[in-house]
């Protein structure tokens, strides 16, 4: 007897109670399999490819080489497997995603043994956390006073011996070699983390430390669970530790808004905000998805997004109430380009977060929190060593000039700004009001 694991969004072996059920089902022999599912690897940029590819790689040499890999329908490659070893059941984590939970129910009806789920990417799954009605939040405060309540379990075992069992396997795409990729160096960049953890409250809004703990790439692929992470924040007592667990509260708060609305993930949850007056991207978009703003802050951060993947997270709300409120251009748009650029891109973190910046999301920020750029560049990046990283035209500009460099007299073959903040402010407050 052999069970089927399925190995999706959690790319690990240790804390993985899906992959525990195979063991037992399988009296320790297990054949783990990974899906390349074109809708899904079709709609991914570069980043992300890159870093899934790598991450695999790892998984099947702690596999002893036999993960199987198979491109394909789900629907179609899931069942054929799970025939051809004869299994009496198929093991995965819930998927809580619009798409996920479409296939996972193809598949169900496809297969001729049960689709078993157990555990899921998040410490507490979407629709656990309810209200005194028992309905959802809207409202992040009291979700996450609720979520501490409900609580999570410890980290799950890693399993025993296993006996993996090896069958014929499609070659993986071509990919650049992500190092960081994979459960080991996931764990062993967290750890290390962790002993930094104490000034995240004071440092996580300023981009020129970078000290935010950039977990949530190996999140995004399940390199590691965030009980995992939990558990060794609860044995810290830091306002840096407390201000992480609410982060990754928030994460889930984000999953478990976009589990019960779907559209949200390219539609406002609050629908006055359907009649928002938007302008079509033209050119001002081309220009912010290059970094040529003339706005030095949302100019690096985009430019570190196209040359890393990765973007600050002061920074991208930064960037995206740019293009909401300065630009108004349609939030969906750039959350499209994130989602092609981001390493870490998740569905429900990037649509939701881009909900809340552009005042229509549960919990939002008001519509009227229109971020100054230079302002919240001289804040956060005081000497503009941040800029100064990514935009080399301004490389030579000393201290917190290089947040405005329109003042200065030289050449510095940097672009004017495309639009004056003050006046698209104002535009953005008139359009809002006609909503009202």
């Amino acid at each position: 007897m052999s069970a089927l694991m399925w190995f999706r969004r959690d790319l690990r072996l240790a804390d993985n109670p899906a992959l525990l059920d195979a063991v037992a089902a399988g009296d320790g022999q297990v054949c783990g399999l990974f899906v390349l599912d074109p809708a899904l690897w079709d709609a991914a940029g570069d980043p992300r490819r890159d870093h899934l590819i790598s991450s695999l790689k790892r998984l099947r040499d702690a596999m002893d080489g036999k993960l199987v890999v198979r491109r394909g329908d789900p629907a179609t490659v899931v069942p054929e497997l799970a025939t051809e070893l004869g299994v009496e059941s198929v093991h995965v984590a819930a998927d809580f995603g619009p798409y996920g939970g479409r296939r996972d129910e193809a598949v169900e009806k496809a297969l001729d043994c049960p689709l078993v789920a157990t555990g899921s990417p998040y410490a507490v799954a979407p629709g656990r956390v309810l209200n005194g009605s028992g309905r959802s939040y809207q409202v992040f405060t009291p979700y996450f006073r609720a979520w501490l309540d409900h609580g999570w379990r410890q980290p799950a075992d890693a399993p025993g011996k296993v006996e993996w069992i090896g069958k014929r396997s499609d070659a993986l795409p071509e990919a650049a070699d992500v190092e960081d990729a994979g459960e080991a160096a996931a764990r062993e960049h967290w750890q290390d983390w962790l002993e930094t953890v104490a000034a995240y409250d004071d440092e996580r809004d300023r981009p020129d430390l970078d000290s935010t703990s950039r977990m949530s790439v190996p999140l995004k692929y399940g390199e590691i669970h965030p009980r995992t992470m939990l558990a060794d924040l609860a044995r810290l007592r830091s306002k840096g530790a407390e201000a992480y667990r609410r982060e990754l509260a928030w994460r889930e708060f984000c999953a478990d808004l976009l589990a019960r609305n779907p559209e949200a993930a390219w539609k406002p949850l609050r629908p006055e905000f359907e009649k928002m007056a938007y302008d079509e991207p033209g050119d001002d978009f081309t220009a912010w998805c290059e970094g040529r703003t003339g706005y030095p802050i949302v100019d690096a951060g985009m430019r570190q997004l196209a040359e890393s993947g990765f973007m600050h997270n002061r920074v991208r709300m930064v960037v995206a109430s740019f293009l909401v409120k300065d630009l108004h251009i349609h939030w969906k748009y750039g959350a499209r380009w994130f989602m092609r650029r981001l390493r870490d891109g998740d569905l429900a973190s990037n649509s939701l977060n881009w909900q809340w910046v552009a005042g229509c999301g549960a919990d939002a920020s008001p519509y009227f929190r229109i971020f100054n750029p230079t302002t919240q560049g001289k804040k956060f990046d005081p000497d503009g060593s941040y800029v100064r990283r990514w935009i080399p035209e301004l490389a030579e500009v000393q201290g917190k000039a290089v947040h405005e460099p329109w003042l200065l007299d030289d050449d510095l073959g940097y672009p004017e700004p495309i639009v004056d903040h003050a006046e698209a402010r104002q535009e953005s407050l008139r359009r809002y009001d006609a909503i009202k």
